[in-house]
């Protein structure tokens, strides 16, 4: 079964990925294909980038780096849930993509953005990719902007929207199909 890490961009102790991150991993395990892992960036609390060596070369000297490596490395794909703040993605999140490089190499990625605004994050989303291709991530066709979060999130949590969880879906069949043709490829020798 594929190995699908749901990554929470967001670090603010009071941000609304949260509830948002933790309803995208209940419909991940809802869809069936995946062995879904949530992970919270705020949990693994990476320092800004303090490796001496280029990631490229696999070379770690930090205990903080080899565990987000071996985090990153044991998924077969990903789930970006990511905030939008003044129409970019956050510095941390960039920080914890260029901690690393071999372990995004052909891995899918779906991209879930959300903002307080009209935008749903869109902006961040499409800033964010170039990084995503520059590493070796595959995009999923599909994205998903989800705008006035706040909104949206209450005492039980993150409350979808109508449609909403056809379009996760539509997201998550994305990833599945990318990672299953990866999957099918044969092993570069």
């Amino acid at each position: 079964m594929t190995r699908l890490h749901v990554i929470s961009a967001a670090t603010r102790p009071t941000s609304s990925g949260r509830p948002l991150a933790q309803w995208v991993t209940e419909q991940a395990r809802a869809h069936g294909g995946f062995e879904v892992t949530p992970v919270d960036l705020a949990e693994i609390a990476l320092p800004f980038l303090d490796e001496p060596e280029y990631a490229s070369t696999g070379n770690y000297a930090h205990q903080h780096t080899r565990d987000w490596s071996a985090l990153v490395d044991s998924a077969d794909a990903f789930v970006f849930v990511l905030p939008m703040y003044n129409a970019g993605f956050t510095a941390p999140f960039k920080n914890a993509i260029d901690f690393l490089y071999r372990e995004w190499a052909g891995k899918p990625v779906g991209i879930v953005s959300y903002s307080g605004g009209p935008s749903g994050g869109a902006p961040a989303a499409e800033m964010l990719k170039p990084v995503l291709n520059r590493v070796g991530l595959l995009p999923a066709e599909r994205s998903i902007a989800i705008p006035g979060v706040p909104g949206l999130i209450g005492p039980e949590g993150f409350r979808a929207p109508e449609g909403l969880v056809g379009e996760l879906t539509g997201v998550l069949d994305d990833v599945a199909t990318l990672a299953a043709q990866r999957a099918a490829e044969p092993a570069a020798v």
